[in-house]
């Protein structure tokens, strides 16, 4: 008999633009529509197909700065000049209501959710090699080589916050990278202290 869990776990996905986050995403929320994705709240444009509340929460720069004021973020950072952010109170109650909620979030966010959610599970995506995160820039045909090349060095800035995180997965094929993310996630919810509930019936 599975037990509700008392607790969510939060877990939370970092890796550099173009290492195919979104995609592995939308798979993994596919296989475990028990997951609720936290969607960010952000201050860039929209892309194109993106939608408002399914993507990201869009608002403006000065919505943003009363948020921050008003201390209803989790954590939040500024990258490529626009602002990202994740709600505190959308999350919290869903951990208490025994759902895992799932952040997709950069590193510089990512160690405040660590300093304020130090049980969270963080997990960083790479690419198969640093050649393929190129082409995969290239190939996405939304940015200029300048913005490219401008990835491509916070990628490697970035690579360097990996041993903070507790995983690392490779996306080499996405339903490779969803399966080791799955594994990872069964393995948590093994854990004694995430399934003290039923231990109370043997002591």
């Amino acid at each position: 008999m599975l037990l509700k869990k008392e607790k969510g776990q939060l877990i939370v996905l970092s890796g550099p633009s173009g290492v195919g986050k979104s995609t592995v995403i939308a798979e993994l929320l596919g296989q475990r529509p028990d997951i609720y994705f936290s969607v960010s709240y952000t201050t860039r444009k929209p892309r194109v197909g993106e939608q408002n509340g399914v993507n990201y929460n869009f608002v403006s720069r000065e919505e943003f700065e009363r948020m921050i004021a008003d201390d209803e973020l989790l954590e939040h950072a500024e990258y490529v000049n626009n602002y990202y952010g994740t709600s505190m109170k959308a999350i919290q109650d869903r951990l208490d209501a025994g759902i895992d909620v799932l952040l997709d979030i950069e590193v510089q966010g990512a160690a405040k959710v660590k300093a304020r959610c130090p049980k969270a599970l963080f997990i960083f995506i790479i690419p198969p090699s640093f050649e393929e995160l190129s082409r995969r820039l290239h190939n996405r045909n939304t940015d200029s080589e300048e913005v490219i090349q401008g990835r491509l060095s916070k990628a490697r800035t970035e690579f360097k916050e990996i041993p903070n995180y507790d995983y690392l997965v490779i996306n080499d094929k996405v339903a490779n990278a969803v399966n080791e993310i799955e594994s990872i996630l069964t393995a948590a919810a093994c854990k004694v202290e995430n399934r003290s509930k039923i231990l109370t019936q043997f002591t």
